[in-house]
């Protein structure tokens, strides 16, 4: 499979046309976007990736990383891809990196997505940070997995779809990253702050974010839709921090529309 500075990445879909970049969250796996995968890819050239430090792309990381490093590697993937720009789909880590990339850049993007992002530490996600902090550190790995559905799915999903969590609890620990990988990816995103910047961002811009969001209060949407000129909001009224699988359907719609228009 290809490569780009580090970055492993595939290409699903149609050849042609503007590159779709998919950019995962704090776990930072390409596969996270499989439930939306075949309805875009049936419109669209959509290029998944796993971040630097997590899944098959080089694990090795700087001692201090940054959102703005984050952004920089979208760069390197849009470079390798031989085109100018492409569009971005970032949920919350993801998000951020590409609305790091769009002040730095604007030109290398063509529509941006931001799905339940921000453009700085809110004091209720900055205390979801500490505790799942504390979980990898008191109890490790394998709690701090166990406990991860519960700040991305509503309580109705996670209670319909426990065996399907029970399994990918097993793979997710098999992979897992390493404790001093997400120490600091989420010192970068405790950091990450633009918001008095965001009047700067020149690229068309739908924000998606949910209602019932338990890790991203919807307020950090409704604060990037007002702040980025002429961005459209989207609120999903369920579906938890992970709107794009629990709400596939709808997500799916939601960009798809934005792309065409």
């Amino acid at each position: 499979m290809p490569e780009a500075a580090g970055l492993y990445y595939e290409e699903h879909g149609r050849a042609d046309g503007v590159p779709l970049i998919m950019s995962a969250g704090l776990g930072g796996s390409g596969n996270y976007w499989s439930p939306n995968l075949d309805a875009l890819a049936r419109y669209h050239r959509v290029v998944l990736y796993d971040h630097r430090g997590t899944g098959r792309s080089d694990r090795g990381l700087p001692e201090h990383v940054t959102v703005a490093q984050m952004g920089e590697d979208m760069l390197a993937l849009i470079d390798d891809l031989g085109v100018e720009c492409a569009h971005i789909v970032g949920h919350a880590a993801g998000g951020v990196a590409g609305l790091a990339l769009a002040l730095k850049a604007p030109e290398r993007i063509a529509k941006l997505v931001l799905v339940n992002a921000w453009s700085r530490l809110d004091p209720h996600f900055a205390r979801c940070f500490d505790t799942r902090l504390s979980l990898l550190r008191d109890s490790g790995p394998r709690a701090y997995i166990h406990a991860q559905p519960l700040f991305l799915y509503p309580a109705t999903w996670i209670s319909a779809n426990f065996e399907l969590l029970d399994e990918e609890e097993e793979v997710h620990l098999a992979h897992f990253a390493g404790a001093e990988t997400y120490e600091k990816r989420i010192a970068a995103l405790r950091s990450f702050d633009v918001d008095a910047r965001l009047n700067s961002v020149q690229v068309p811009t739908l924000v998606i974010g949910s209602a019932d969001d338990m890790l991203v209060p919807i307020t950090s949407s409704q604060r990037l839709a007002e702040g980025i000129p002429g961005a459209a909001l989207a609120t999903m009224a369920w579906g938890g921090h992970a709107c794009n699988v629990t709400g596939a359907p709808q997500f799916n719609k939601l960009v798809l529309d934005f792309l065409r228009s």
